[in-house]
């Protein structure tokens, strides 16, 4: 029992609290989070003491619920996994109602389902004193639910899913004998009277009002399920029950209905034996006979529910029961085939052995099943079938056809008589001879393809089974019943979600909200309907909460007639027949077939924070909205009364109603215009022009208002891809003006406008109009730009400052000169020299902040005669980032391949295979390789592939057999290939439906392939990521691509970072060392050449939403999730002056951290994204150890990594006079990080991941490194005593509390170990800035060189790289402590054992002297050592003993002298093998340079040769120990 003294251990998951003296657990953040809930028993169980917990408290966001066992694995040492079915190492736990082993099921159907129980409900687990473990209900024992448990273990309980809170309290077990039953556990109250059977009528004669019958309908279904006809018995037969004579053996409690695993020659078994399939069920329709494990009871009922269907064949499922053990059964290849012992339903009669006993046994055929597809089949008719079935002593019901998700039962009687039910109606008796021992057969035939075991006591098939029976009852009737009554329920004003949801969705915040929790496991059955009928012009419009990156496919949305009371939820709503009309993608469905297919914003496009809805109009129309756009007429003649429904499919996970005040201000109705100018606007009136928007436009543009209004739709997602162009070429004097009618304040930059020479029937429409590289002139924010190139800076107007209701014209004179007209003023000449015989079209790009635009009356004829403006033209350069290398093509291909372009183009010469080609180099991590598609050759089928592949190209000419014809036979290396909308790792089917199908991309469609630094591929399409396609990619990877079928020539897009000369290249920090000499005669860089940190600097009050601005704006915290933490500084940086913010809080949950950069564009109007990485506008960003430009990286290996700086450090950016940007760390020059940088310019800091809070560096807070700071504490140290980083870190050192250390998790790895060392603290410096980790994270984030010079004469010696230094006291009574500063500097590596001896001693020699020794010691001054007073030594006359030295690492901690040690982490409890070595002065002339002892076949470090890599030395007094190192692997 769990007496007053049981108690929850102290570990537990890092989400659980404890509370009442560690009785009580809670699980924290459960509406965020399901698992992390483990905890366990203090002590061992006791043998037949049952420990319990009481449920506290629950929510409803989540499935499952708690689970408990036991487990072998001591808490004191356990690494809690998520959840209790991941214990491995001996641990069982009772999941629901199944019994895991280390995380496999050994039992399905046991006991009580955990996932039902409430609030208040006791569960307790129990170990017997025979080694059997038993489930405890409400202090009812389940019986035995393992065998074999070990004698020590410990109680297991997960807080998972729903359960939240338990408390531990005591448990009496009611019965003690080891041989109770455990079937009473499992009786269901039978307190309340139930009706024995189904109403006769739904009828309003009945006299029931709507209350009254909806409770009718509920107590039907719930004495359906209570009936021990329509209930699953788990306890064995009762006395006298059971077959007469031992038929069968007798069967345990747990013994579940299961499928047999011997079955049909084309039956594939799985979800443990629970679900039957027929294989190539479009080539074969038979042998697909399935049979029970175990023959039926008495009053069993064995149900299968209908999962999969196809239409092509005639018949289907056959069901029935026979006497053939499947154990000896030569199964036949169909039921029917069998002469004896077998009875079976087909169609709607019953055949016994064969042959037709009952030709109408019921009025359900089982052959008139209805498929749910996305079509019918062309050659099979699907009329609409309506069948009445009638109950035994019922009145009839009005049932549609079967189809899939419908329930096909039978159960033989304890007097033989045998029945059967369809969707729980029991048709009646079908044969009263059945025999006793029959087994459970279903015949997959024809249409049938998949079916599953349903059990009536499992929480998912009640609420299927539910859904299924109330379908057979007539909706329909009952609907009409409550219309005739006139009574029922008001409408409620609000619009809700309906309860009645799909099996994987949930209704959360009263009704607003629906989710699918599991949004990563499971992509459809997330089907929400509104709680009413919406009214006419009623919109109901829904926000995307958040989507999962792993499904294709997304949000649909529509209405439907269907009443969601009543409706069997389908996993997708397109799978309904009837009363549906649904927007999916891009195109609008009805009853499941297409009836638009290129309609309005395509859905699967949207992103969190989008919106989309629906209305039905008075007149009958449906019209569909994303993001407040009206998408126009999707259907007409759409019924009233009709219900909205969302089916939260694929990437969409959670969704919230809009109520009317959410809405977004929906324009008016697209055919009547849209009049938001004012009266007095030219645009208001009539254009007398014939000038209009011509009808072919950009992807994202729509023209409406008779081609006079032209919008961006889904303008809060997308802000490009919406150009529009004059329907006409313009007239010499000619005006083409516009109006700016709709703005958001989403984007940066906004409305672009110019003329072109491209006919719009020959433009291939771009992202962007400044994506054409001829015959176009674009006006861009200020900038004139002729082909994509900027022409001049600073034009007399502004685009981007414009605002709703400006009005934007455009002209070309008869000379040849381009004008801009800003609300009719003439803005001057933009540029001059357009060809005059050749026809300009007027083009306007609806980019980013600009929506929606209309051509106003003042468009037509102007007179020529125009001043010229007096505006000043100015001509600027063109500024570029660092300049990139487009990517190549390996001249190893297919044999049809050839190249041009210097290997940029590639084009399939002959035939419609061979066409193999691969990139010239590796793909580097998180590196693009993108082409476009530029020729089609339509008589072929089939389209190009592309991946990556480990094989070398430059093998391909030397292999036996060369290149295959198609790229899914490259099987000879690892090869990941994305063909259509598959993926194939060496032609083996991986994934299916991944992202958009590349058989559907055309001409002047991009693909590109990208090798993340997760190994993962992603492909993406036309810059859209499709999301990871495969994982586990090889390191070194090239990409492949297969000129396929349709596509016969594409040409590459993208580029890599070009290799910089040496003149070029940015500075770094200077290898060369130097002596002290040098030092004192030229001052330290940092010293006098760094910058001055600004003063009176702020972070600007816009910026991302989940910042919180503080310290007078100095301070920045990100205070919600890892992104969306975007600030920007509001004052411009100037040139030549440094600005720096320091790194205040680091939270280690998330992975990454901050980056910075720079933006060349105003700030103050900037709708920040998530990420900083996502601005593709004058954007330059250091992140990583990379720098990218307009998220396109152009530099890598740049400095440290930043994912690495550790709290305190301080970063700072410098805009040179050169106009290059450069990063400082801790006030150290990392050098030129990139070029061309535009004034003004802003700096930006992402607060991502770990970095939670930066402040400005101000001059009333100097920034690190600002001055030189006294290390030792003693005032007549020089720069030289420092060594290694200290002494190079004169300027740039962190301060105590800022120390890289603090966050360095190799640091504190190698801190452990030397605690297990168990050496007195007062042999190490207690100042932690003496310890230094030389891991490469830390080196680099310091700037610290391999090698540097130390002592009289300077002599070389290497930093200890992958070593962590620990450093010693010294004793400053020591005389010779004070000369180490001129001593040589070297390394020696020792055993564990050794290290305290040698501590003690205070040197490597025999001698004694400790160095924390008072005892004054005789100095040399001619050979600068000392020597200890007589008789002090015990060894006093002994031979010296040689030691050896090296000036690195590399030689001196070599296994032969630095013997390796195991040890065990106590944080982790992994292991580890150690090594240790001492950093030592060494007085110069006391040692002998020589070649090393210890074998070593090369040199170990090239700085040193062998000859002179080990030093030896007998003198003792020579050695002076100043650091103990440790490595870790």
């Amino acid at each position: 029992m769990s007496g007053p003294g049981a108690e929850l251990h102290p570990r537990t998951g890092k989400l659980v609290t404890l509370a009442q003296g560690g009785r009580s657990a809670a699980r924290s953040q459960p509406g965020q989070e399901f698992n992390h809930g483990l905890v366990l028993s203090r002590e061992p169980l006791r043998p037949g003491r049952v420990f319990a917990v009481r449920i506290d408290r629950k929510v409803n966001s989540w499935s499952g619920s708690i689970e408990i066992g036991v487990t072998a694995l001591d808490p004191d040492h356990l690494d809690f996994p998520s959840s209790a079915t991941g214990l491995k190492g001996g641990s069982w736990v009772i999941s629901g109602c199944s019994v895991l082993r280390d995380g496999r099921s050994i039992l399905e159907e046991y006991g009580q389902d955990l996932d039902q129980l409430g609030e208040g409900d006791r569960v307790g687990i129990q170990r017997t004193a025979n080694g059997e473990l038993h489930l405890w209900v409400n202090g009812q024992d389940c019986g035995v639910a393992a065998t074999g448990i070990p004698p020590r273990v410990w109680a297991v309980v997960d807080l998972y899913g729903k359960c939240t809170q338990v408390t531990v309290v005591p448990c009496e077990p009611e019965e003690t004998e080891e041989g109770a039953a455990g079937d009473e556990a499992l009786a269901l109250p039978r307190n309340q009277s139930r009706p024995d059977k189904f109403p006769n009528s739904l009828e309003s004669e009945n006299g029931l009002s709507s209350m009254e019958l909806s409770e009718v309908v509920s107590n039907a279904i719930l004495s359906a399920y209570n009936d021990s006809l329509l209930s699953v018995s788990l306890g064995s037969p009762p006395s006298g029950e059971g077959p007469p004579g031992g038929g069968s053996a007798p069967l345990t409690s747990n013994d579940a209905l299961l499928f047999h695993e011997k079955c049909g020659t084309l039956i594939k078994l799985s979800n443990n034996n629970k679900t039957a399939e027929r294989r190539r069920p479009l080539d074969e329709f038979n042998n697909g006979v399935v049979m029970t494990n175990r023959p039926l009871r008495d009053n069993e009922m064995f149900e299968i529910r209908i999962d999969k269907l196809v239409d092509k064949w005639s018949g289907s499922i056959e069901i029935g029961v026979t006497t053939h053990n499947p154990n000896s059964l030569e199964y036949p290849a169909t039921m029917t085939n069998l002469r004896s012992g077998t009875i079976m339903m087909s169609g709607c009669g019953i055949l016994t052995n064969g042959k037709g006993t009952r030709r109408e046994y019921c009025e359900f055929s089982l052959d008139e099943l209805q498929v749910r597809g996305p079509q019918p089949h062309p050659q099979v008719a699907s009329p609409p079938v309506a069948t009445l079935c009638r109950a035994r002593g019922s009145q009839p019901f009005l049932a549609s056809c079967l189809r899939e998700g419908d329930h096909i039962g039978l159960t033989r009687k304890s007097n033989n008589a045998l029945h059967f039910y369809i969707n729980g109606i029991d048709q009646g008796v079908a044969t009263t001879l059945t025999p006793q021992v029959v087994y459970g057969v279903v015949d997959l035939y024809g249409m049938a393809v998949k079916v599953t075991i349903v059990h009536n006591h499992n929480h998912s098939d009640r609420l299927r089974r539910n859904n299924a029976i109330m379908r057979a009852l007539s909706p329909d009737v009952g609907r009409r019943a409550l219309e005739a009554s006139g009574v029922g329920e008001p409408d409620p004003e609000r619009l809700l979600f309906h309860a009645n949801c799909g099996q994987k969705a949930a209704i959360i915040n009263e009704g607003r909200t629906a989710l699918r929790p599991h949004a990563t496991d499971d992509f459809n059955h997330g089907v929400v309907l509104s709680n009413r009928a919406l009214r006419n012009n009623e919109v109901f419009q829904v926000r995307i909460d958040k989507m999962v990156d792993k499904w294709a496919g997304s949000i649909e949305i529509g209405v439907t007639t269907h009443n969601p009371t009543y409706l069997q939820l389908p996993s997708t709503m397109t799978n309904l027949r009837s009363g549906t009309w649904m927007m999916t993608g891009n195109g609008v469905m009805h009853n499941g077939t297409t009836i638009l297919d290129e309609y309005g914003h395509n859905l699967d496009r949207l992103k969190a924070g989008d919106t989309v809805g629906v209305v039905r109009k008075e007149d009958g129309t449906l019209h569909f909205f994303v993001n407040g756009v009206a998408q126009g007429p999707a259907a007409w003649n759409v019924p009233p009364n009709v219900y909205a429904v969302v089916d939260l499919y694929g990437q969409a996970a959670q969704a919230t109603i809009l109520d009317d005040t959410d809405l977004l201000p929906l324009p008016d109705d697209l055919s009547e215009g849209n009049n938001q100018v004012s009266p007095s606007s030219p645009s208001s009136v009539a254009s007398v022009s014939d000038l209009r928007f011509h009808q072919l436009h950009g992807s994202n543009a729509v023209i409406t208002n008779g081609g006079r209004t032209a919008l961006r739709q889904n303008c809060r997602s997308e802000f490009n891809d919406a150009i529009v162009v004059s329907n006409r070429a313009l007239r010499d004097g000619e005006l083409f003006e516009i109006v700016i009618q709709k703005m958001v304040d989403r984007w940066s930059g906004s409305i672009e406008a110019g003329v072109t020479a491209i006919r719009p029937e020959d433009l291939e429409f771009p992202n962007t109009m400044t994506d054409i590289d001829y015959d176009t002139w674009m006006l861009s924010g200020t900038a004139i730009m002729q082909d994509g190139n900027t022409m001049r800076n600073n034009y007399g107007c502004d685009l981007d400052s414009l605002t709703t209701g400006s009005r934007i014209g455009m002209m070309r004179t008869a000379k040849g000169d381009l004008h801009y007209f800003i609300n009719g003023v003439d803005q001057g000449v933009a540029c001059s020299g357009l060809p005059s015989g050749k026809e300009v079209y007027a083009v306007v790009d609806l980019y980013g902040q600009c929506v929606q635009v209309s051509i106003t009356s003042a468009t037509g004829p102007m007179d020529n005669s125009l001043s010229t403006s007096n505006i000043t033209e100015k001509s600027f350069p063109i500024h570029s980032p660092v300049p990139g290398v487009a990517h190549r093509f390996h001249n190893s291909c297919g044999k049809n391949v050839a190249f041009q372009d210097d290997g940029c183009r590639a084009v399939r010469l002959a035939g419609y295979c061979h066409g193999i080609i691969f990139s010239m180099k590796e793909l580097k991590t998180d590196e693009v390789f993108e082409v476009k598609i530029e020729e089609l050759d339509e008589k072929w089928s089939g389209s190009f592939c592309l991946g990556l592949t480990t094989l070398l190209p430059s093998e391909v000419p030397y292999a036996a057999t060369g290149l295959p014809a198609s790229l899914l036979e490259l099987q000879s290396k690892a090869t990941w290939v994305v063909t259509g909308s598959e993926v194939r790792r060496n032609g083996l089917l991986q994934k299916q439906n991944y992202g958009c199908s590349l058989e559907r991309l055309g001409v002047g469609n991009r693909v590109g392939v990208k090798h993340c630094v997760d190994d993962t591929m992603h492909i993406l399409v036309d810059g859209e990521d499709m999301g990871p396609a495969a994982t586990g990619v090889a390191k070194n990877v090239y990409v492949v691509l297969d000129l396929y079928g349709r596509v016969t020539a594409v040409s590459i897009v993208s580029s890599t970072v070009l290799e910089e000369s040496d003149g070029t290249k940015p500075p770094s920090v200077t290898s060369e060392t130097c002596s002290e000499e040098e030092e004192e005669e030229e001052p330290a860089p940092c010293e006098h050449e760094a910058p001055v940190p600004l003063a009176a600097m702020e972070f600007l009050e816009n910026h991302g939403k989940n910042i919180l601005l503080s310290n007078s704006n100095l301070t920045a915290t990100r205070v919600a999730s890892y992104n969306q933490g975007i600030v920007v500084i509001a004052q411009p940086l100037p040139p030549g002056q440094l600005f720096q913010v320091q790194i205040n809080f680091l939270n280690p949950q998330w992975t990454s951290s901050l980056s910075l950069g720079v933006i060349g564009t105003s700030p103050e109007r900037l709708n920040f994204p998530a990420t900083a990485c996502s601005l593709k506008r004058s954007a330059w960003l250091l992140q990583r150890d990379s720098v990218f430009h307009n998220s396109l990286k152009i530099c890598e290996n740049y400095g440290p990594n930043l994912d690495t700086c550790p709290e305190g450090t301080v970063l700072g950016l410098l805009l040179d006079l050169s106009s290059c940007l450069h990063l400082y760390v801790n006030g150290m020059d990392q050098g030129v990080a990139a070029q061309d940088i535009p004034t003004p310019c802003y700096m930006l800091v992402d607060l991502y991941g770990q970095c939670e809070q930066v402040t400005i560096v101000t001059n009333d807070t100097p920034a690190l490194g600002g001055e030189s700071t006294d290390l030792h504490s003693q005032g007549d140290m020089e720069k030289a005593d420092m060594v290694d980083g200290i002494k190079e870190s004169v300027c740039w050192t962190p301060p105590v509390d800022m120390n890289t250390m603090k966050t360095c998790e190799y640091h504190a790895l190698c801190a452990r170990f030397k605690d297990l060392l168990l050496l007195p603290d007062d042999y190490f410096a207690e100042d932690p800035k003496f310890s230094l980790c030389y891991c490469e994270s830390c080196h680099k984030l310091r700037g610290d060189e391999a090698y540097y010079k130390r002592g009289e004469p300077p002599r070389d010696y290497a930093l200890p790289f992958g070593w962590c230094r620990f450093n010693l006291r010294v004793n400053p009574q020591l005389e010779v402590a004070s000369t180490c500063k001129k001593w040589h500097m070297a390394y020696h590596g020792t055993s564990v054992g050794a290290v305290r001896r040698m501590l003690d001693q205070g040197e490597l020699g025999a001698g004694s002297a400790s160095i924390l020794s008072c005892r004054p010691a005789k100095v040399d001054p001619q050979g600068g050592g000392y020597h200890e007073a007589e008789n002090s030594s015990p060894g006093h006359g002994a031979e010296p003993q040689c030691i050896l030295l090296s000036p690195t690492l590399r030689y001196a901690g070599l296994e032969a002298f630095a013997t390796k040690v195991q040890f065990r982490d106590p944080k982790s409890q992994r292991q580890h093998g150690a090594q240790v070595a001492f950093q030592v002065c060494v007085r110069p002339g006391s040692y002998k340079p020589g070649p090393p002892s210890a074998g070593a076949p090369e040199p170990p470090d090239p700085r040193f040769s062998m000859a002179e890599i080990e030093w030896v030395t007998k003198e003792k007094g020579a050695t002076v120990l100043y650091g103990l190192l440790v490595r870790v692997e």
